[in-house]
This record gives C-alpha cells, structure tokens and sequence, in this order.
C-alpha cells in the first residue's frame, strides 16, 4: 500500500509511537468497528492482552494509558497531553470507562489488561488482542493489531487477505528500492523531493503537501520551545532531569561573551534534540519522525539548518521534508521502523540517514549525494541495539538522539565534500540494516532484558 509523508510524518504524543501511538489507533479503530456494527449498546465489558514487547516494556512506554484513552474516543493527533493524566486516573480510579464518550461499561485494569510477559504473537512482537463481551459475558467481536513502528498498524486479519486492486492507490512515480526512485529522477529529469511532491498529489494538490509540511515543521518548534522551557524531572522510577532548559541559557550566555568555541554549534544541535525527546518523554506533543524514540533527530538538524546554514529557505524545509519522506518509505518497505523488530537501529538509525539525506537536498544537493548520506548516517548505526533502562524511553534513548542529529550533520558534509564516489548503496545497507535486524537477540529489541538496561540498577542517579 502507497505511503504518504503524512504518514512517515505524524502528530501525536509521547512516549513511543509503537507502544503508545499505535495502541491508541489500534484500540479507537477496534471501539469504533463494533459502534459501525451498531453493536456498541451491547458491550459490557472489555479485555486487553499485549504480547511481546508491548507486555516487557508497555507500562515504561504508556501502552496502558494509550488503550484507554483510545477506547474513550481519542486519537493521537487530536489528543490533549495536558488532559491524558487525569483521564486515565478517573477511569483507574473509578473503575469505569466510556466508550466513545457513549458507553459507559465498568473497567479493572487487574482483570481487564492483561500483560504477556514472555509470550508473543508470530507475526509481530508489538500485538495486542482486543475482546468485547456482552452482559451475558459472550464475544461480541475480537480482533488482533500489530503496531508495526512508528504509529503503523496493522488488522491481523488483513495481513493476508488478497488486495483488491480498486482499493490500490496509483503512484505517479512507485518505488521501494532507492535504485528505482533515482532512476525515476534520471528519466523524468526531476529530483527526489520533487518526484515525492508528485506522488502525494495522488492524495492532495500542491497547495495542501506544501501547506501539511510547514505545518508539521511549525509542531516541531513548538515542541522544542517546549522542551527549552520546562525544567524539573520526567515520570518514571529514573528520576531523570530535564537538561535543555538549563542547558539552553548556557548556550545564549555564550553568545553574549562572543566564546570562540566552534563546537557550540553541535552543542546547539543537541540541544535542540535533547528539547524534543525531553518533550516525547514527559508524554508531550511531538512529530513521529519517523518514530517518537528517534523524534528529536529531524527536528534538530532542520533547527541547525535554519539557524547555522547560509540563506535557509521555506522552500528548503519543504525539500528536507519530501527528500526525508522518501527514504523514509525506502526503510519502511525494505526493513522496518520498528525497534522490536530491529532494535534502534530501526529508530535513531533510520531517523539519522533520513536526516542526513534530507540536510542534503535542503542545501542544494545532488541525487547521488543524497543516497550517498543518507547510506553514511545508517552504515555506522548497524546494529544499534534497543535497551532502554526500566522500559523508559529516556536513557538512553533522549541522549542518543544527539548523537544520532550530529551524525547526520557529519554525514551530509562527507557526502557533499566527496568526490561523487561511494561503495556502498542505500539500498545495500538498507538490505544489511533489516538482515542485522532480524540476526539480533530478542533481548536488545525493546524488550529490557539486554544491555544497559540489565546493567544498570533502576534509581541510581543520572551522572
């Protein structure tokens, strides 16, 4: 099925858009099947059962907290972060919940949400099983989703069922391998966000993409003047500080004394990431880009952009966009976004080459210079792993965003300094990305149970 920059790109809220973004969806569509079905009267009682990784680290990452919101009605992208908190203690603490804001049913998250821990689904680590029971306690429908990465899900019952070609959109220019969507450029002379721009006008005019992108560009300031300007500690047993207020006011008293330390510039970069998974941590409104483990990556090499590149465009925003979209999809149709499936390097890695590609383009690049970038920023995050300390998206999640948004920077300048000449192509690192993916150890996929997360005792003060 074709994908849409609004799609790789999307608005929602933190922590995780496996484990709390597509829950959310997974659990509104699954409440909202039974009301289409006129069914909605009729329901009692709920269950929940969350498998894989969404039962070791679904607590940590807000997966409980995201069903319930979804079955009373919310979305990600319309929900308010300021409200989510006290939604979600009137229902624990009342045991009730309101279907759709229209059906109100008793609710015990002991009985009623059920983690296995342990077990999982063969399709997917991220699945969660939804039941609705009449009063007479028969099954009123049921239906397994898999959150496959970055707010995707997926109905197990569609997983194999024939497409209908009516329903297939029809891209102008369809690609899954980078090798296709530069021999698309070659043969209808454009570059690659402008054979993006044209294949999104298969779901909107010009106007609109251009419209959507400045739009999500505008949440993506906001979400680091948030982060910029909240101090204090994240939920959770870390107890992590907060560092880009402080470390903001830093950085602007440098200004003032005129320090001639060239390395400030990676220091405002980090912090800009550092601003926005602060945000995705603390559950705030953020961009999916492409997940909310990796969101601060993209946001930080634009602000770099902006701020630190000659003569920055609206234009070149909307070109890092498309270029960023576009490889986006290359990774989502030939490895996956999904940390459970392919540890972070389906997360920091892949938000890292679609930034260091999409820097490219923004500043004038070629097409071979973006592939060649975009190739850099994901060969030296093979095999990143996904340990986060006590199921937290925090450590080391939040830090290595900064690292993951200097890389990036360090891999558009390799590529657009070189000589045009390269070893590597995207689509063969894309090929090695998902083969170390599927190589790696279940406990280094968002499981918790590998790396720091083992080595690390929960409560120890961050250094």
């Amino acid at each position: 099925m074709a994908v849409s920059l609004f799609q790789i790109f999307s608005i929602g809220i933190g922590p995780s858009s496996s484990h709390t973004v597509g829950p959310m969806r997974a659990a509104l569509q699954f409440i909202s099947d039974i009301e289409n079905n006129n069914r909605l009267n009729e329901v009692a009682n709920i269950r929940i059962e969350l498998f894989g990784s969404l039962a070791m680290t679904g607590e940590g990452h807000g997966t409980d907290i995201a069903v319930l919101l979804g079955f009373e009605g919310e979305a990600p992208e319309k929900v308010d972060p300021s409200s989510v908190q006290h939604k979600v203690n009137a229902i624990l603490t009342n045991c009730i919940i309101n279907l759709l804001g229209k059906r109100t049913i008793s609710f015990h998250k002991e009985t009623d949400l059920i983690f296995h821990k342990g077990r999982r689904l063969p399709y997917h680590s991220n699945a969660i099983r939804f039941k609705a029971f009449d009063e007479f306690g028969a099954e009123l429908h049921k239906q397994i989703f898999y959150s496959i990465g970055g707010g995707f899900i997926i109905d197990h019952e569609q997983i194999f069922a024939p497409i209908d070609p009516q329903e297939k959109e029809t891209l102008l220019y369809p690609f899954s391998s980078c090798k296709e969507l530069l021999a698309h450029c070659q043969t209808a002379r454009l570059t690659i966000p402008q054979i993006m721009l044209e294949n999104e006008k298969t779901w909107r005019s010009e106007e609109e993409v251009k419209k959507g992108i400045l739009e999500i560009w505008e949440v993506m300031e906001e979400s680091v003047t948030r982060g910029c300007e909240t101090d204090g500690v994240l939920p959770g047993v870390l107890n992590v500080k907060r560092r880009a207020a402080k470390l903001k006011l830093k950085l602007e008293e440098s200004r003032k004394t005129k320090a001639n330390d060239p390395a400030l510039v990676f220091d405002w970069v980090s912090l800009f990431a550092l601003a926005v998974n602060e945000e995705n941590a603390a559950g705030g409104r953020i961009v999916t880009a492409p997940t909310n483990g990796a969101a601060g990556i993209i946001p930080a090499v634009l602000h770099y952009y902006m701020e630190f590149c000659e003569s920055p465009s609206k234009q070149g925003i909307i070109d890092f966009f498309l270029t960023a979209a576009a490889i986006g999809i290359l990774y989502k149709e030939g490895a996956s976004l999904s940390a459970a499936e392919m540890g972070c390097q389906g997360e920091v890695g892949v938000a890292c080459s679609m930034a260091a590609g999409a820097l490219v383009a923004a500043l004038g690049g070629t097409s071979s210079q973006i592939e060649n970038a975009a190739e850099i920023g994901m060969e030296h995050n093979l095999g990143l792993t996904c340990d986060p300390i006590a199921g937290l998206v925090q450590v080391p999640c939040i830090e290595r965003n900064t690292m993951g948004a200097i890389q990036a920077i360090n891999s558009c300048r390799l590529a657009m300094n070189g000589e045009g000449e390269y070893h590597v192509t995207l689509d063969q690192v894309i090929k090695t990305m998902h083969q170390t993916g599927i190589d790696m150890k279940h406990h280094y996929k968002e499981t918790s149970e590998g790396g720091l997360a083992i080595h690390v005792s929960v409560g120890v003060p961050e250094c």
